[in-house]
């Protein structure tokens, strides 16, 4: 991997687009060393010339997984806190496997581009008034619901509407 603050080379891109292909279609199974070089046409031993371990390669998934849902819940804030709470909901239902990898595991901030973390998390802290402390229950709410909703966890007749209403109420959306 490059330095993170540094931009990814062509081949690195190539990398991550086709592992999150594999993510996205196959599942977590899919996504190994040989099966994204195979996708690349190339051979496993090749891919660690530009990716050194598994490890990198969930990183370039996760930290373009970032990006997408940073600029998701920024072009949501024009809508307040429903809009950033919808746009966040409808980013994980939508890529179940990527928030998985997400968000289901220690989070490797020191392999992540510097202030994407941040970045991310920005809308949600706007949305609550500038409060970090509420912008975090709020992930927490957010991040429960949808992780209860992608596992099937709720029963088949709850409605899921009224208890994202009634969580957003208590942060005053």
């Amino acid at each position: 991997m490059p330095d993170r603050t540094g931009p990814l080379t062509e081949r690195q891109r190539q990398i991550a687009a086709a592992a999150r292909t594999l993510l996205d279609t196959r599942g977590p199974e899919a996504l190994t060393m040989r099966n994204v070089a195979e996708a690349l046409g190339i051979k496993a031993p090749s891919l660690y010339k530009h990716v050194p371990d598994k490890t990198a390669l969930e990183t370039l998934v996760v930290a373009q997984a970032f990006t997408e849902v940073a600029q998701a819940l920024e072009t949501a804030s024009t809508r307040g806190l429903p809009g950033v709470a919808k746009a966040y909901r409808d980013y994980a239902l939508a890529h179940p496997h990527v928030y998985r990898l997400m968000n289901y595991r220690p989070l490797r901030r020191d392999l992540l581009p510097p202030d994407l973390e941040e970045r991310t998390a920005q809308p949600l802290v706007t949305a609550v008034g500038g409060d970090p402390a509420r912008a975090r229950a709020l992930w927490a709410f957010a991040h429960g619901m949808v992780s209860l909703e992608i596992d099937g966890r709720f029963p088949s007749d709850a409605d899921l509407e009224a208890a994202w209403q009634s969580g957003l109420a208590a942060f005053g959306g």
